[in-house]
């Protein structure tokens, strides 16, 4: 993965979010990274304040081919309190698509439950004229307490144009939480900053 660091907001109608993304590597070789992954989730109604969410984490990966890597991660969120997890990124790229499958294991200290979860993302990006292009991104994630119970799941789509490294458009999300599932869902815009590193 190229170094990269990575800062969204979100505002919808219903929720607003930001996050914090920086990838690394920690050798020449690029054997060797650590990402560093936080949030922030605000609902905006006082019945929907039960779903606020703060999240960090941080990982550590061996890249031991281009497009496979394994790592563990230790996480924090506000909900479900502090997860250690061993991860699997599998990472295929091309000229306009790109694609991030991270299935998971974890451990979450709140329950002592050893759970699964799937993350994936699906990113297509097209130039139209000089610097910009059209973009169009999607983020999935599941996750199963001890496989079987289904704790926390989101689909997030994200249709717009970037220019340079700044990029803006229209944003959906739709939330489920616990089970039998809670379903919240929140429609507005995004603006995000990509710094690459060379």
């Amino acid at each position: 993965m190229a170094p990269v660091t990575q800062l969204e907001l979100t505002m919808g109608f219903n929720k607003s979010d930001f996050s914090s993304l920086t990838q690394k590597s920690l050798d020449d070789k690029k054997k060797f990274s650590i990402s560093t992954l936080a949030f922030f989730q605000k609902s905006h109604r006082k019945e929907d304040f039960v779903f606020d969410e703060t999240g960090v984490q941080t990982s550590v990966y061996w890249n031991f081919t281009k497009n496979l890597s394994v790592g563990p991660s230790l996480y924090y969120n506000s909900v479900s309190g502090f997860s250690e997890k061993l991860s699997f990124p599998i990472f295929i790229g091309g000229s306009h698509l790109v694609s991030v499958a991270i299935p998971s294991i974890f451990h979450t200290e709140n329950d002592g439950n050893i759970n699964g979860g799937l993350f994936f993302q699906l990113q297509y990006m097209k130039p139209i004229k000089r610097e910009w292009n059209f973009l169009m991104n999607t983020q999935i994630l599941t996750e199963w307490n001890r496989f079987s119970n289904h704790s926390r799941s989101f689909q997030q789509l994200r249709i717009g144009v970037a220019y340079k490294n700044n990029q803006f458009g229209a944003a959906a999300d739709l939330d489920a939480y616990g089970d039998p599932q809670i379903w919240k869902k929140s429609i507005g815009i995004f603006v995000r900053k990509v710094f690459l590193e060379k």
